[in-house]
C-alpha cells in the first residue's frame, strides 16, 4: 500500500462561494458559533444516509496529464455506483460544471453544487456530520489545512462550511485539526485513530492524546480512542486510519495486512493488527479483527510509487458497500467474500478506480456520508 505524495502546487481559487445548480452557497449564518453539546455523536457509517457528498475537484496541475482523464472518469464511476442506492451531491467548480456532467453516462439521483475546490478528497476537506439524541443534525469543521500544509488548501478549507449551509444544519467549530480519513468510529463511543496524523506538529502543535480525546468527546461523542501508530511522513496524510482499519459493525474491525516481508508496511500492519486484537471498545468488549490482505498483482497501466493497493478504503452506503478491485484474481475475490460476510445484508460492488488509486487514494477518501437526522 502506498499513498499520495502530491506537491504544494495547486492554483488558489476564489475565497468566496459562487452560485450553485441546486441553490446558492451563501454564508452560513451560524459559522463561527462553537457549540458544545455532550449529546453530539458521529454515527457509524452503516447507519442510514441522507446522501453522499463527492467533489469533482481533480486538476491537471496536481494529477498530471497522464492521470487527470482517468481520475475524472473514476469520480463519475463511483458517484454513479452510489447513486443506485442513495442520492449523491457532487461539488464542482463553476467553470467545470459542463465538463463534469459529460463524464457521467447517467445523472439519475445525482445533483451538482458549484463551489471553489482544490482537490477531490472530500473525506478530509469536508464536514463530518453528527447527530444528537433529540434527532438534530450538525456538521463539524475540523480545520482542514492540506494535511499539514503539504498542498494548497484554502478553497478546500471552506468546503465544510458550504456543506453545512447546503444541508441547512449548524456548523460546529473546534480547535483540533484533523481529517475525516483519520478517524474511524463504531457509533457507540469508540474510535480508531492513527496517532501519526493527529498527534503531529503540522496539525496540532503541543496537543497530547488526552487533549485530543477530550475534544473528540465533545465533538464526536468519542468515549474511547484506540490509537494506532501509523507513520509520519510516509505519505501526504501521515498515515490515515481509513487505510489501516475500519469498523464493519460495533466490535468488528477489518484491518489492512501487507504480507510482503520486504515492504515497510509489513511490520506496521502486523503491529497494528496486534494492537487491535488486544484492544477493547468503549463497552469493554474485545474486538474481532479480520485481516484483509493487500493484492500482490495490480494492473500496470497507472501503477507508480504512489499507487494505493489495499481493500480497507471501501465506502458503506445504503444497502451496499462500494469497494475497489485491483485485478488480482486471488485477493480481489477474498476481499469481496470477507466484506460480504461482514455485510450480509448489503450488496458488495467492486470497482476499478486505478486512476484514483494511482494518486494514492481510494473510494472512502473521495466520499463523505451525510446521515439521516
Amino acid at each position: 500500500m502506498r499513498r499520495r505524495e502530491f506537491l504544494i502546487r495547486s492554483t488558489l481559487l476564489s475565497a468566496s462561494y459562487v452560485g450553485v445548480t441546486r441553490k446558492a452557497c451563501g454564508q452560513n449564518p451560524l459559522t463561527g458559533v462553537k457549540t458544545l453539546r455532550d449529546s453530539w455523536f458521529m454515527p457509524e457509517e452503516g447507519e442510514p444516509h441522507e446522501r453522499t457528498w463527492m467533489a469533482f475537484g481533480a486538476t491537471e496541475e496536481i494529477w498530471g496529464r497522464k492521470l487527470i482523464g482517468e481520475v475524472r472518469k473514476n469520480i463519475a464511476t463511483v458517484a454513479q455506483a452510489i447513486a443506485k442506492f442513495e442520492p449523491v451531491v457532487v461539488c464542482v467548480r463553476p467553470t467545470e460544471l459542463e465538463l463534469a456532467k459529460k463524464q457521467f453516462s447517467s445523472l439519475a439521483n445525482i445533483e451538482f453544487v458549484e463551489c471553489p475546490l482544490n482537490d477531490l478528497w472530500i473525506r478530509d476537506s469536508g464536514a463530518v456530520y453528527v447527530l444528537n439524541e433529540a434527532g438534530d443534525k450538525a456538521a463539524v469543521d475540523f480545520n482542514f489545512n492540506g494535511w499539514g500544509e503539504k498542498q494548497e488548501f484554502r478553497s478546500d478549507s471552506r468546503v465544510a462550511a458550504m456543506m453545512a449551509d447546503e444541508s441547512d444544519v449548524e456548523l460546529i467549530e473546534t480547535d483540533i485539526c484533523l481529517e475525516g480519513g483519520g478517524v474511524e468510529v463504531d457509533g457507540e463511543g469508540t474510535a480508531i485513530i492513527a496517532e501519526s496524523c493527529v498527534i503531529n506538529s503540522n496539525r496540532n502543535p503541543d496537543w497530547t492524546k488526552k487533549d485530543c480525546e477530550e475534544e473528540l468527546l465533545t465533538t464526536l461523542g468519542i468515549k474511547k480512542v484506540i490509537w494506532l501508530p501509523g507513520v509520519r511522513g510516509a505519505d501526504i496524510t501521515d498515515g490515515h486510519t481509513d487505510f489501516y482499519a475500519r469498523f464493519t459493525s460495533p466490535g468488528v474491525v477489518v484491518a489492512h495486512f501487507d504480507p510482503d516481508k520486504d515492504s515497510p508496511e509489513n511490520k506496521l500492519t502486523l503491529r497494528q493488527i496486534e494492537i487491535l486484537e488486544q484492544a477493547t471498545d468503549a463497552r469493554g468488549k474485545k474486538l474481532k479483527v479480520i485481516p484483509l490482505e493487500s493484492p500482490s498483482v495490480v494492473r500496470e497501466r497507472f501503477e507508480n510509487d504512489d499507487f494505493c493497493a489495499g481493500y480497507i478504503n471501501f465506502y458503506v452506503c445504503n444497502k451496499a458497500v462500494i469497494a475497489t478491485e485491483f485485478g488480482d484474481p486471488k485477493t480481489d475475490g477474498l476481499a469481496k467474500e470477507k466484506l460480504q460476510d461482514c455485510f450480509p445484508n448489503r450488496e458488495i460492488v467492486m470497482l476499478n478506480i486505478d486512476g484514483i488509486a494511482a494518486g494514492g487514494g481510494g473510494i472512502h477518501c473521495a466520499t463523505q456520508q451525510e446521515p439521516k437526522g
